[in-house]
């Protein structure tokens, strides 16, 4: 049975379209894992959570009793930072479309008790495309 020239152009149009989406399967993205902890700090004590963003970040913190003092770096350099030193809750939202994101990076965010007793902090940092 022959095969006509129409049956062959779709037979290597479908297969050229496998062949290219196994490739768009295979080949690597850049990670993002709305990075998140949530732990108790002694007096003094740090945690910080990081991930790399292209174009836009936002950080959400929380922490009982007297609070903590929350930090946002990029590329080790701080970026913004929590008003005062016993804070519960602070964000921080930096993007393009905004005119406030420094820049492609690492971007970390870190949580320091300052207190006299334990507090327990959550720390989440969201970039591009979990915004």
């Amino acid at each position: 049975m022959a095969t006509s020239s129409r049956t062959r152009r779709i037979r290597r149009l479908v297969l050229g379209g496998l062949a290219a989406g196994g490739v768009l399967v295979v080949a690597p993205t850049a990670a993002h894992a709305n990075a998140y902890t949530g732990q108790f700090l002694g007096p003094g004590a740090s945690a910080c959570v990081s991930q790399y963003a292209g174009y836009q970040v936002r950080v959400d913190t929380t922490a009982t009793a007297k609070g903590a003092k929350f930090r946002l770096y990029r590329n080790g350099a701080q970026v913004a930072a929590s008003p005062t030193p016993n804070t519960t809750g602070w964000s921080q939202e930096l993007r393009t479309a905004f005119g406030n994101f420094p820049g492609a990076g690492s971007y970390s965010v870190c949580a320091v008790n300052t207190g006299t007793t334990n507090t327990f902090v959550t720390l989440q940092l969201r970039s591009d495309t979990e915004l």
